[in-house]
């Protein structure tokens, strides 16, 4: 067994504990990040970047559709399913080998397997066979184990019929057919890839609409696009169970009104959130605070015993990879005495993937409503952007709102094209304490899809010229 001697140690490798070791070792710490599978972590792996690889080819099946709209005449394609899914795995190798590489410029020390607290300031690591390989003395412990998804009594998931977003990832053909349960991110996202290959998606939410944490306008225009797909889309509706049956899956349904009905396909994908990998890393034994299955902390991730931490998804919402990346940056910041300035968590933006694309940040309509302001709101359409004709994505909107009577930016919400890269721009501006004026009055490139946000703008004060 290794005896091994550090400042931090952090458990787990995703995009909140690799950032907190590479950030704890530039703040000469020594610093030990132990890992049991890949570096990067779910996000890296098996989440965020490869199935933004899946989405990419997606968005070439549906360019290769209306080819001739761009002047090509392509009578006959086809797509080579496997590649599609194996080039996904190969930007996931990528980037994780880029981190191996990042770990050692920084000298932070890996160490593979899987870690528990034995006590406050001792970590021990266990092989794939459970024998103990290390016991790492240290002063901080910093707990960055993720989540995985959740689980329903009634919702059989086997891995092989009723899936997983792992599982999702790695089919080796598009099945006949698909439900998905949960129409957030993962879900939306999913049902978008499919329907590009010709799957016949049925996209199940308990709420009153899809993507529900989403301003409600973002939404009803996401449905509206999505039904044009061919997306069969139920609201208001409880999935009671999902069964594997010898044709595929089962799944009955329970809408508004109490009745009940029984959908099949050939595949379900489980896609209902997440919940925190709090167990057998001896958070019990050390009385640390758990809240609603997650580790319950101060905004410098403090848990409730001293000398242990924890950041990310295994912290609670929002499960973001980069809310997580940040939050292992304040957290070691202020382990070195940094005394960084705390998250404001209303300047986390949220973005989903699917066409056309979700951006957010701040209060959506109805929570500023109910937080008693007055608003003033700007709307303004792709369809009027000639950036966005000249692409040939004229889908969507920018919607901008604002406190009338100082002008502050509470809420944007966007849905188009590349909305998640025009998304920093508003971050930027509620960081800066922008306002309207700031902002429409801010010259903007022409032609840019981002002149978009400007004219939203203007529009909440009636200014602007072009719409």
């Amino acid at each position: 067994m290794n005896h091994r001697r550090c400042d931090v140690v952090v458990i787990g490798a995703g995009p909140g504990g690799y950032v907190a070791a590479i950030r704890a070792a530039q703040l000469k710490l020594r610093t030990i990040c132990v890992e049991r599978d890949r570096l990067g972590g779910i996000c890296l792996n098996w989440g965020c970047i490869p199935t933004k690889a899946l989405l990419r080819s997606a968005e070439q099946m549906h360019f290769l559709k209306r080819a001739a709209e761009f002047g090509f005449d392509i009578e006959q394609f086809r797509f080579n399913f496997p590649r599609i899914i194996e080039r996904s795995r190969q930007v996931a190798e990528r980037m994780s080998n880029g981190i191996a590489y990042l770990f050692r410029k920084y000298g932070v020390e890996h160490v593979r397997g899987t870690a528990s607290i034995a006590d406050v300031g001792v970590v021990e690591v266990r092989d794939q066979a459970g024998e103990l390989t290390d016991r790492i003395e240290c002063q901080h412990i910093i707990v960055a184990t993720g989540a995985r998804p959740r689980m329903l009594p009634g919702i059989e998931v086997d891995r092989e019929r009723i899936l997983t977003s792992t599982e999702a990832m790695l089919l080796p053909q598009p099945p006949e057919s698909l439900i998905i349960i949960g129409a957030g991110a993962i879900g939306v996202e999913f049902a978008y890839f499919y329907n590009a290959f010709g799957t016949a998606v049925t996209l199940i939410e308990m709420m009153p609409r899809i993507v529900p944490h989403e301003d409600e306008e973002i939404s009803r225009e996401l449905e509206r696009h999505f039904k044009k797909e061919g997306i069969t889309i139920l609201t208001s509706t409880k999935v009671v169970s999902a069964k594997r049956t010898a044709e595929g899956v089962a799944v009955t349904v329970e809408k508004a009104d109490g009745t009940q009905q029984q959908l099949t396909a050939a595949m379900a994908l489980n896609a209902i959130g997440v919940q925190g990998n709090v167990e057998n890393i001896g958070l019990e034994r050390l009385g640390v605070k758990i809240e609603r299955g997650f580790i319950a902390v101060d905004a410098y991730f403090r848990t409730s015993v001293p000398g242990i931490y924890a950041i990310g998804d295994v912290a609670g919402p929002p499960w973001l990879a980069h809310k997580a990346s940040a939050e292992g940056i304040v957290c070691v910041e202020a382990i070195a005495g940094h005394n960084p300035e705390p998250i404001n968590y209303a300047n986390i933006p949220a973005c989903t993937y699917c066409q056309p694309q979700i951006a957010s940040i701040g209060l959506t309509e109805q929570q500023a409503r109910q937080e008693g302001y007055e608003l003033k709101i700007g709307r303004f359409p792709f369809s009027a952007s000639g950036k966005a004709w000249g692409m040939g994505e004229t889908r969507g909107f920018v919607k901008l709102i604002f406190d009338a009577r100082y002008g502050e930016l509470l809420g944007a919400h966007m849905i188009g094209p590349e909305v998640t890269e025009l998304i920093a721009e508003l971050g930027l501006a509620r960081s800066l304490e922008a306002t309207a004026r700031t902002i429409f009055r801010t010259v903007h490139a022409h032609p840019t899809l981002s002149e978009a946000i400007m004219e939203a703008a203007a529009v909440a004060y009636e200014e602007s010229v072009n719409y």
